[in-house]
């Protein structure tokens, strides 16, 4: 059941136990009774088959931040996602087994129960279970054969017992669960912003001015000035919206003879190239360098893309072609024409999206390291 408990939702699941005379018993799942979700947020959905217990989240966790996920045991999903960094990497594209920088950008791992269920920048997998097991594989990632990797596990105490506490057995599947449950439970809802939401505190004037500027959508006929964010990050999360493709954008990164097939190498539908996944700006100053290929290094890069950078392409957003705080007068050129004080102060207010409960709760921390200093 779903108790909501002032502005957080708190999930209480129940699981029955069967016990089959002759069968060694299960021993019982504990329940996350303390977990907490903004009810802001909105819906969300946990997969009936991987129930969201403290045994699965534990052995998530510490598969999380183990090497022996990766073929040569020196790479684990924490070396891509680091925790200090909203679970990014710091790189413009990440570097995994091979040496080899991969073709896109490590995103953040932050409210993953919300936005679009649609995972990695071009979408290709619909949960997070079967988002997990694809960089073990991946030669270029983790370079693990699986079939080793359950080998590996079986001969390690510490995962026989976790496994058999949380699912049963060690498999490729149990394995892909607990990743995901792990990835569940990181939830950033303490910055700045969110106790503004609360009532606890106020923004200043400056981080209010960005805002409202986040928050609108430009209009020259009723004088109304703003940043166009909002048109692609969700108010609350500020990600992707949640319903069909509507969290994928082609941004205006490239022209059409640059673009990237994105969307496109998913769904095989000629309005999809060049689009990707809307990244969460949850924790975004942390989280640089920016877009699906880093391209840019600074928050202020960023904002100066949408204000004089902007390609015209085929499949070019809408909203970032209608938004301006200007009369259009040119059809073939895109700008937001903001202030320098307007820009200031949509990175202002960007900053109250940093976390830093998130950024170093102990519950998301590497547990080997916890260990070693017991």
């Amino acid at each position: 059941m779903i108790k909501v408990i002032g502005s957080a939702i708190v999930i209480v699941i129940t699981i029955s136990i069967a016990v089959v005379w002759g069968t060694k018993p299960v021993k019982p799942k504990t329940t996350l009774v303390d977990f907490t979700a903004p009810f802001v947020f909105g819906h969300f959905k946990i997969p009936q088959d991987n129930p969201f217990t403290y045994e699965s989240v534990k052995l998530g966790r510490r598969l999380f931040y183990d090497p022996i996920l990766s073929g040569n045991n020196q790479i684990s999903c924490a070396t891509c996602h680091k925790q200090e960094l909203a679970f990014t990497d710091g790189l413009s594209r990440a570097v995994g087994a091979s040496g080899n920088p991969l073709p896109f950008n490590s995103m953040s791992l932050v409210n993953l129960m919300w936005g679009p269920r649609h995972f990695f920048w071009n979408g290709r997998v619909t949960s997070l279970e079967s988002q997990a097991l694809m960089p073990i594989q991946h030669v270029d990632e983790m370079d693990q054969d699986l079939d080793e990797l359950i080998e590996e596990l079986e001969h390690d105490e510490t995962y026989q017992e976790l496994f058999a506490n949380a699912y049963g057995d060690i498999s490729a599947e149990n394995i892909a669960k607990a990743l995901a449950s792990f990835q569940r439970s990181l939830i950033s809802a303490n910055s700045k912003y969110d106790k503004y939401l609360r009532g606890e505190i106020n923004l200043t004037d400056e981080e209010e001015l960005g805002r409202k500027l986040f928050m609108a959508h430009p209009d020259t006929k009723v004088s109304l000035r703003g940043g166009n964010c909002i048109d692609c990050h969700s108010q609350f999360l500020t990600a992707g919206f949640a319903t069909g493709y509507d969290g994928f954008s082609n941004n205006g990164l490239d022209k059409d003879s640059d673009l990237k097939d994105g969307l496109y190498e998913v769904t095989g539908n000629e309005a999809h190239r060049g689009l990707f996944k809307v990244p969460t700006l949850r924790n975004i100053a942390v989280t640089g360098p920016y877009m699906h290929d880093g391209r840019f290094n600074t928050l202020e890069e960023v904002l100066e893309h949408y204000n004089s950078g902007i390609k015209l392409s085929n499949t070019l957003s809408p909203l970032i072609i209608e938004a301006d705080n200007r009369e259009k007068t040119d059809q073939q050129s895109v700008s937001l024409h903001l202030t320098e004080k307007e820009k200031r102060a949509i990175i202002a207010f960007l900053h109250t999206l940093t976390d830093q409960e998130f950024l170093s709760n102990d519950a998301f921390s590497d547990p080997f390291r916890q260990e070693s200093e017991k």
